[in-house]
């Protein structure tokens, strides 16, 4: 039976960076699979009213702005009567803010998504995440351990999502033509990084072959353009801020097959049952041995672009947004979802 979905992220509406965001192929794969879906952009709301912007916005705000959102969001919920809250993300959230939700929507179940690695370095999520009635992150392990620690009754891993929409091989200029890309930070000083991470990316940005976007000085990729940098290159190397967590990913993990580009991804325990090594991509586990493969692989076309294409057809078909949407409503409804990579706590 259709729902009626009250979805509630940072949708970057003034921003180029809301064409790519995962919170709007979760927003799609949700129409898609037959629901109603009510979309509210909670950080931009919020800019509406906060006299500071830029670095300040978070710093700065007044209480006022916090509670006039949190007083339109729960209008809009009181009058929409959903039957399911969904928080694409904790960001910006507050103990009020979902209070207000709760209030409008007393019926509905709340759903909360943290998307970020090391939740328990933000004991303000770990607190809106303990009044909700599942949580879900695109990892499992320590990571979502955290929720069913804090109280939640159902952690559960959903990942990233692809389109195929937007998801598939583009026919790019000469400027994104490259052997080898990497995308994202070399490192978060707030938190620990994986030493490996900020080394391939620092080698591969000195290489006259490989192109990195957004870190050491180079500007990050706007709207499709993150899928055409993909695109242009021969290889995408996915590699994220921690390798040791179960099923932790970035969208990196799904973005580079999705888009048709062969990966080299850093293996990660639980990886396997996502993607098989060889068959959809390579996995790598030193420095060293990433480099050895991307050598490798750069001088064998067929074998390079047979894996790429099958990578490319397994993320659309396991990982598109409808499916992943389904999946997501199944374990509101049913309790579980049935996929070989499902977690449950």
């Amino acid at each position: 039976m259709p729902k009626r979905i009250f979805v509630i992220s940072d949708f970057k509406d003034e921003s180029p960076r809301s064409i790519f965001l995962d919170e709007r192929r979760m927003l799609k794969g949700l129409i898609r699979a037959g629901h109603d879906v009510h979309r509210f952009s909670y950080r931009n709301v919020l800019t509406q009213f906060n006299p500071f912007s830029g670095k300040h916005f978070r710093r700065f705000m007044p209480k006022f702005v916090k509670k006039y959102a949190d007083g339109i969001m729960a209008e809009q919920i009181k009058y929409y009567y959903p039957d399911i809250v969904l928080f694409l993300t904790m960001k910006h959230m507050t103990t009020n803010t979902i209070s207000a939700a709760k209030d409008a929507a007393p019926n509905a179940i709340f759903v909360g998504r943290d998307g970020d690695p090391y939740p328990d370095t933000k004991p303000e999520r770990i607190e809106t995440g303990k009044m909700m009635d599942i949580m879900i992150m695109p990892s499992a392990g320590k990571f979502l351990q955290v929720y069913k620690d804090a109280g939640v009754s159902k952690c559960a891993f959903i990942p990233f999502t692809s389109d195929p929409d937007i998801h598939f091989k583009y026919k790019v200029e000469d400027k994104w033509q490259t052997d080898i890309v990497f995308l994202g930070a070399a490192k978060h000083s707030r938190i620990d990084h994986d030493a490996d991470r900020f080394e391939i990316a620092k080698r591969l940005s000195n290489m006259q072959n490989a192109k990195v976007y957004a870190c050491f000085g180079r500007p990050k990729t706007k709207g499709l353009d993150c899928f055409k940098a993909i695109s242009g290159a021969k290889i995408g190397v996915s590699l994220n801020v921690a390798n040791d967590v179960y099923l932790y990913h970035s969208d990196r993990f799904i973005n580079i097959p999705a888009c048709g580009t062969f990966m080299l991804a850093k293996k990660a325990p639980g990886y396997e049952l996502m993607f098989t090594d060889k068959t959809h991509l390579r996995y790598f586990d030193t420095v060293e041995e990433f480099f050895e493969l991307a050598d490798w692989y750069l001088r064998h076309y067929n074998e390079r672009e047979k894996i790429a294409q099958a990578g490319m057809e397994h993320a659309h078909r396991e990982f598109n947004c409808t499916r992943i949407a389904k999946l997501l409503i199944d374990l509101i409804e049913k309790g579980s979802y049935n996929v070989p990579w499902a977690v449950i706590i």
